[in-house]
Parts: structure tokens; C-alpha cells; sequence
């Protein structure tokens, strides 16, 4: 599969210590040309093997060789470029509100004792903030022996951030975002709509005083506009501050055609406010400014990043929603007193009560207690799950009934639901290989549009004898009409909320690479046995041919069976135990491998000892036993079905015929039907002999089956289809068929492993529900749809709007483009494909 990332010339050499990896946020990214530049500049920086920034997260994601370059050296050269790498926080670095602090003498009381603990490696206290900054080895103690440890001085400690905390900052930065445009929102529309009644409104009809009016106070109206201009420039200076040190260091961005642009207007629009003031031609030059432009430009680009930037808020709204499944807060059971404590407090072995209506904060095991547990959100199922003493539970789910004691087994980072969090965070940063081209023309649009705008302006003014001001005017509209920022968003954007709706619905996508090849699907691959089937065997049939009861012949035989651990002897055996029987161990038993076994038992309402052999027809001809005709049809016809037929034998004497069978799963046809319809073409890949395959595969409704296949040779299968063109997903538990899951194209691993599976599938299904197959197939296919509409919108966007702007349709005898037109396009341009990747958050399977 193709990497859409920037490569160094020279990779890692083998047998060199491994990459280090990180991800990262990057601060100051305005526009595509910003997160392109970075990519092109770290990655040619010797050491770094890949490099990947995404735009619409913010994040980085670097692989690089520590031996030839550090982190340090990676952050200067980003500072050079005009942005801020921001390293996560390690998981040692553990920041505490402490209370009860009145002096320094309380501060540095803390730091010694805190200080001197084992495991802390350094401990800073601000007295003024109330914070104390601990760096930890989490091995040799907890943040809970912290916390005791501040309390047993008197003082009272408090986590600042929990396992949500970094997301939650994230979030509380675009709102604090927000705030700051909206403020700035409604003085900068007020004055700039004052500039344009001032300037325009005598042209439609609106009376201006006669102390105002160009004619006869050309100074007047000119100083007026001037003076309402620059309080719209002062409050949306961030445009000139990131604008115009991006162009002097040779990286322009979206800002720098947005300051070039209004500033052009500004500049000259001033320079005949001077001409008026000296009396040089007053009238004309009142009719010749531009300060509206400046503004109202300002005006409604301010606008359209205002509401892009709500729209990008709202794409993260998945994570958010994973985020809060986990509480603040758990109980714990010490002895016989429960204790309230922080949910990064607890630690693997913690025993702790979960009420009715909580969600349980770990992954654990069940050890009293009893109740449903509702874990739609996390596997898409709606039907809460039954769970008693034994039985495991994820963090997250919720509680609906009863008291449970859990024992905690996974905390923190090992939970299922962090796992899938940062699983999720991943592919949201990833990219696909579609966004190649938008990010390779983004790096040189801002510059290449610089040069045109400029040559689309000499080009008029000397060759098309056009005044300067309508020179002026078609550069204006140029450098603000073109919008990086739409292309940069159309990838990234739609990925950030198609994977984070599959989390919602239970399909783990991995990154932007396996969303991209799941909709080129051709052939989908499933492996039987605990994908298409339940995996469990079952006692399907059960014919009694021996005189005595059902009850008592099925119980001689789960009592033979009882020293198997074969699969074949567990189901008999969950199948006597699901009638209320009671199966004895047997008195001798004797396997006999790929025949059967034979066995000697006692019990119930058979008094002796009874001879029990129970096996294929070979095992029992072998041992003198014989068999009618009726048995034999009987157990031709149970081998059609794709059951396995077994024959007993009691003292010699054929007595009964059972089958045993891996139920085929019952949305199984309609899936591969559904696949069918879709225009996918479906296989089966087993182990088994090819009657018992082809009997299973004609339930599901598939014609194509490779029967046969050990679990060490399924990759080469999935390769061979790989070599007659065809795009292949193969479908699996990740236990034993993890490699032909990584030979295939797309490998989707159902969750029925799930711990196996998330390490080994490209997309991921919470369920083995087979359903979850289309999901995943369909999800695909409308966000690479989603992706190629924001494309095609940013591209015809800019192909069709800077050569209207340059002046196009003039010549032909059309209109010019007004550079605030210009301006509220390209404003509008990347709010409606933000707005049009937020559609994915409706999609239904």
C-alpha cells in the first residue's frame, strides 16, 4: 500500500537501533502551503525517515534516527519556519493542585518530602499558582502514594488532568479561539459596513451629509473612511503579524495573500488620502479609494475563519464522545470501607464498586455481583449484555442494574477504550493517498498565485492601457480569491469524520490508508471457523438408536467424553449440562487420534460398567462393531450438511448417531449477499475437507471456496488472488490467520479477538457481527465520495475563480470581479467543505 509521507534520501540502515516515533502538535498552521512547508523542510532533514502533517488536527507524525538528529534540532528548525512543535506530555509528568498552602515554608516542605520519595525524580512547587510539577518513574510509585503522602502533611492534592485531560485543553484552545474571533467579529462588521455607506452609499441612492459628501468635502469623506479603516485593521492584525514574516521568510501562506492584498488597498487608498489633503485633483481621488475594500475584505474573511473553525471543532466530536465514556472519578473497596478516588489513581489488582447507572472506569473481572452491561458505544451493539461473577468488562460500558465488585486488570493507556481512543487519534492524523496531489500544489500555490496576481496586474496596466487603480483592483482580487486553505482541509477534514463516526458505529479504522482501500475492495476473503461461524461446535443432531432414554444415553455419552478435551467432546458435553445432566468422569478412557475414543463408565440408571466407543465409522467396523444401512444414509446426509457425524457404540453394540456443527452465523447470507449486490466478489477460506466447506458455504450463499488451507498457507491463498489483479480484504479473528491478514490488501479482523485483532487488522470490527463488514466497505466508499466532492470544490474553486478575478470575462465584454466578492468567496470556500465532510456525521450503516 502506498505511504503518503515525506521520505529522506537516505532511510534507516538494517540493524541499527529502531525509529523513534512521535506525534505532535504543530502551532501557528493557517493554511495547506503552512502544513506542506513544514513536511517538505523536516523531511529533508538528514535522519528523518518520515514526516506526515496534517492540518485539520494540527499534528505531526515523525519517524526519525536519534542517533543523527534530536528532538531539539527538529523544534529549532520548525521555530525557524514560523510554527511551534508542542511535544505531548510524558506519562512520568504528573501536575497537582495542592491546597493548604499559606507560605513558602509549606512549598518547600512538599518539594523535600515529595522530593525524597522513591521513584519521584524531580518535584517543583509554585506557591502563587498552588501547582506542584512531579516527574515520576510510574514503576516505582503511583500518583495515589503522591497523594497520601501531600495529605499526610496536611495539605489536601488534586490531579489537574486526567486521562481526557490533553483533548479537553485541545478543546478548550478552539474555544478560547471562538471567544477571541467573535469578539473581534461584530466591531469589525459595524465599522466596515460604516466605510461602505460612507464610500458607496451616495452611489445607491443614500443621502450623505453635505459636510461628508465627495463632492463637496472630497477631505472629509476620505479622512472619515480612514479613520473608521484602521480600527478594523488593528483588531484583525494577526493577518499582517503571521502574513508578512511567512513572506519575508520565503514560505508565504494564506495570510500573506490576505495582508498583501488589503494592505495594497490600505496603502494606496492612503496615499490619495494625501493627494486630497495637498489639494492634487481632490474629487477624482475621493472617487479612487479603496478602504471599504480593505475593510469589508477583513470583514468577511474574518468571518469565514470564524466559521470554519466552529465547523473543525465539531470533527473531533467522536473523540469527544469516547472521552467521556471514561468517569472522572471510581470507588474503591479497601477492607470493609469503600474510598473515593481519581480514575488515574487506580492500579491493576484494585478491587472497586460499580453502582447501577456508572460506567466502570477499567478493564476487568467480574468477582460479585451481577447485572447488564449496555457496550453500544463502544461495539455498536444495543442490546445490554448479561455479566456476572467471572465474566470480563470493558472501561467505558455502563452499569444498568446491579452492584458489581470488579477487580481491575488494564488501567490507564492498557484500557480497551484508551487503546481505541488513541487508535482512532492515529487514523484522524493519518493521511490517505488521494491527498498526494492537493498537498504537493498547496507547497507552491501561495507563491505561484503571488506571481500571477502580479503579472495578471502589469499585464493590464501596460498591455491593456488600463488605469493603475484598475490594475490595483485585479491584483486585489487575485490574492484573495485563491484559497489554499480549501484544498489542505478537503482530505483530512472528511478522515477525521468518517473515522470518527466508524468508532461510533463499531469499525476501527487504522489511518487514512486502509479508509482509501476499502472502498477499491473487488474480493472479499473469510476465513470460516469463528468468522462466518460461531466457532463454538455445537450439538446439533442427536438420534437414539439404543432402547433406553435420550436423557440417559446422551448422559453415558457426556460421561465418556468428559476425559476429552477435544472441541468435538465439549460440545457433547454443554449439551448434557444444558439438559440438567450430570456427566461422570469416566473410569478408563483411551483417544485414539482422527478415530475417536473409546471409554469405560458407569452412572446414573445404568448400574455396571458399560463400553462406550464413540467415533467415526472406521473406529467402529475396526472394532467388530456393525452398522445398518439406515445409520449409514443417516450420517451421509449429516456429512452433506457440513456436520461432523459420529457413531456410538455401547458394549459392542451400535446405539446412537450424533452430529456436531459450527453454526454458520445467522446475518451470514444476507452479508454476503448484501457483498454481492455491491458488486464484491466473496470466498471462503478454511481448513476443512471440501464437502464439509462447500456445505457451509452453500448456507452463506458463497460459490467460490478454497477448502483445505492451513492456517500457516492462508497468505499464500490471499497472494494468489492478489496476482490475478484483484484488490483483496480478507476477513478474520487475528488468531491464527494474522498473516494473511497483513498479506491482503485490507485485512478487517473481526472483535471477537479483540485484543489480537486491533494489532493486526487494518480496520478493526468491535463485534463479530458480520454486518460490520459492510459498515466498514460502505463507510469507505462515502468518505473517498466526501473526499473527491471537497476536491473537486477546491480545485474548479480556484481553476475558475483566480482567472474571473485576473479579469477573464473583461475582455470578452463581461464583468470584473469586486475584490469583496473575492473576498467572501474564498472565505465561504473552506467553510462548505468543513461543512460538507460534517455530513459523514449522519452516515447510517
Amino acid at each position: 500500500m502506498v505511504k503518503t509521507e515525506v521520505r529522506s534520501q537516505k532511510s534507516a540502515e538494517k540493524g541499527k537501533e529502531p525509529l523513534k516515533h512521535l506525534q505532535a502538535d504543530i502551532k501557528g498552521m493557517h493554511c495547506a502551503s503552512c502544513s506542506s512547508r513544514i513536511e517538505k523542510v523536516v523531511g529533508a532533514m538528514e535522519g528523518v525517515e518520515r514526516v506526515s502533517v496534517n492540518l485539520a488536527t494540527a499534528k505531526m507524525d515523525l519517524h526519525w534516527d536519534e542517533d543523527k538528529l534530536t528532538l531539539e534540532s527538529i523544534a529549532a528548525r520548525i521555530a525557524g519556519l514560523g510554527f511551534e512543535l508542542v511535544p505531548p506530555r510524558p506519562d512520568s509528568e504528573i501536575t497537582l493542585k495542592i491546597s493548604g498552602m499559606h507560605c513558602a515554608s509549606c512549598s518547600s516542605r512538599i518539594e523535600k518530602v515529595v522530593g525524597a520519595m522513591e521513584g519521584v525524580q524531580s518535584c517543583g512547587v509554585n506557591l502563587a499558582t498552588g501547582l506542584a510539577k512531579i516527574v515520576i518513574d510510574p514503576a516505582r510509585v503511583s500518583q495515589r502514594e503522591l497523594r497520601e503522602t501531600i495529605a499526610g502533611l496536611g495539605f489536601t492534592a488534586e490531579a489537574v488532568t486526567s486521562s481526557a485531560g490533553f483533548l479537553a485543553g485541545q478543546q478548550q484552545e478552539i474555544r478560547d479561539r471562538l471567544r477571541l474571533l467573535k469578539r473581534r467579529l461584530l466591531p469589525t462588521f459595524i465599522l466596515a459596513l460604516l466605510v461602505m455607506v460612507i464610500s458607496m452609499g451616495h452611489m445607491v441612492g443614500i443621502s450623505l451629509p453635505h459636510l461628508l459628501h465627495p463632492a463637496s468635502r472630497p477631505l472629509n469623506f476620505a479622512l472619515l473612511q480612514f479613520l473608521l479603516v484602521l480600527p478594523v485593521l488593528w483588531l484583525n492584525r494577526s493577518f499582517y503579524q503571521i502574513g508578512f514574516p511567512s513572506l519575508l521568510r520565503g514560505a508565504p501562506n494564506m495570510d500573506s495573500l490576505i495582508a498583501m492584498g488589503t494592505g495594497a488597498a490600505f496603502i494606496y487608498s492612503s496615499w490619495n488620502l494625501v493627494e486630497i489633503w495637498l489639494g492634487m485633483d481632490a474629487v477624482a481621488r475621493a472617487h479612487d479609494l479603496y478602504f471599504e475594500s480593505a475593510a469589508m475584505l477583513i470583514a468577511l474573511v474574518s468571518l469565514g475563519k470564524y466559521l470554519e473553525t466552529r465547523s473543525k471543532a465539531r470533527t473531533s466530536d467522536a473523540i469527544s464522545q469516547l472521552m467521556q465514556l471514561t468517569p472522572d472519578k471510581a470507588t474503591l473497596i479497601r477492607g470493609d470501607r469503600q474510598e473515593e478516588i481519581l480514575v488515574d489513581e487506580i492500579l491493576v489488582g484494585d478491587l472497586l464498586f460499580i453502582r447501577p447507572g456508572e460506567r466502570l472506569p477499567i478493564d476487568g473481572v467480574i468477582e460479585k455481583g451481577s447485572s447488564s452491561v449496555d457496550q453500544s458505544m463502544l461495539t455498536g451493539e444495543s442490546l445490554p449484555v448479561q455479566k456476572g461473577p467471572g465474566d470480563q468488562v470493558v472501561g467505558g460500558t455502563l452499569n444498568k442494574n446491579g452492584i458489581l465488585h470488579v477487580r481491575a486488570a488494564k488501567v490507564g493507556q492498557d484500557t480497551m477504550l484508551s487503546r481505541i481512543i488513541r487508535m482512532v487519534q492515529d487514523a484522524q492524523g493519518s493521511k490517505a493517498p488521494i491527498a498526494s496531489l492537493a498537498d504537493r500544489i498547496s507547497l507552491y500555490f501561495v507563491p505561484i498565485v503571488m506571481v500571477f496576481a502580479g503579472l495578471a496586474g502589469l499585464a493590464w496596466y501596460f498591455l491593456g492601457q488600463a488605469e493603475f487603480s484598475f490594475a490595483l483592483r485585479i491584483v486585489i482580487a487575485v490574492l484573495v480569491i485563491a484559497c489554499p486553505c480549501a484544498m489542505g482541509l478537503a482530505t483530512p477534514t472528511s478522515i477525521m469524520v468518517g473515522t470518527g463516526r466508524g468508532a461510533q458505529l463499531g469499525v476501527l479504522v487504522k489511518n487514512g490508508e486502509a479508509l482509501e482501500m476499502a472502498q477499491r475492495v473487488q474480493t472479499v476473503v473469510f476465513d470460516k471457523t469463528g468468522t462466518l461461524t460461531y466457532g463454538r461446535p455445537e450439538l446439533t443432531d442427536f438420534r437414539n438408536f439404543s432402547g433406553m432414554s435420550d436423557d440417559e444415553l446422551l448422559a453415558l455419552i457426556a460421561s465418556a467424553e468428559n476425559g476429552s478435551e477435544h472441541p468435538l467432546a465439549e460440545a457433547i458435553v454443554q449439551a448434557a449440562r444444558g439438559k440438567g445432566l450430570q456427566p461422570a468422569e469416566p473410569l478408563a478412557f483411551t483417544a485414539m487420534p482422527g478415530r475417536g475414543i473409546a471409554a469405560t463408565v458407569t452412572g446414573g440408571k445404568v448400574p455396571r460398567e458399560v463400553q462406550v466407543l464413540i467415533g467415526n465409522s472406521e473406529l467402529l467396523s475396526e472394532k467388530g462393531v456393525a452398522l445398518d444401512s439406515e445409520a449409514r444414509q443417516a450420517a451421509d446426509a449429516l456429512a452433506e450438511a457440513g456436520k461432523t457425524a459420529l457413531f456410538v457404540a455401547l458394549d459392542g453394540v451400535f446405539s446412537g448417531l450424533l452430529a456436531i456443527a459450527d453454526r454458520i452465523k445467522e446475518e451470514a447470507a444476507e452479508t454476503v449477499r448484501r457483498l454481492q449486490e455491491m458488486g464484491v466478489e466473496v470466498v471462503m477460506l478454511t481448513g476443512d475437507h471440501e464437502k464439509t466447506a462447500r456445505a457451509i458455504a452453500r448456507q452463506a450463499g458463497i460459490s467460490q471456496v478454497i477448502a483445505q488451507v492451513l492456517p500457516d498457507h492462508k497468505a499464500d491463498e490471499i497472494e494468489k488472488i492478489r496476482k490475478q489483479g484483484r484488490v483483496v480484504a480478507m476477513v478474520g479473528d487475528g488468531i491464527n490467520d494474522a498473516p494473511a491478514l497483513a498479506t491482503a490488501d485490507l485485512g478487517i479482523a473481526m472483535g471477537t479477538g479483540i485484543d489480537v485483532a486491533i494489532e493486526s487488522g487494518d480496520i478493526v470490527l468491535m463485534q463479530g457481527n458480520l454486518r460490520h463488514v459492510l459498515t466498514a466497505l460502505k463507510l469507505s466508499r462515502a468518505t473517498m465520495r466526501n473526499i473527491k466532492q471537497n476536491l473537486f470544490w477546491a480545485f474548479a474553486y480556484n481553476v475558475i475563480g483566480i482567472p474571473v478575478a485576473a479579469g477573464l470575462l473583461y475582455i470578452f465584454g463581461g464583468p470584473t470581479l469586486n475584490p469583496m466578492i473575492a473576498g467572501g468567496a474564498m472565505a465561504l470556500s473552506s467553510v462548505s467543505v468543513v461543512s460538507n465532510a460534517l455530513r459523514l456525521r449522519f452516515f447510517k450503516a
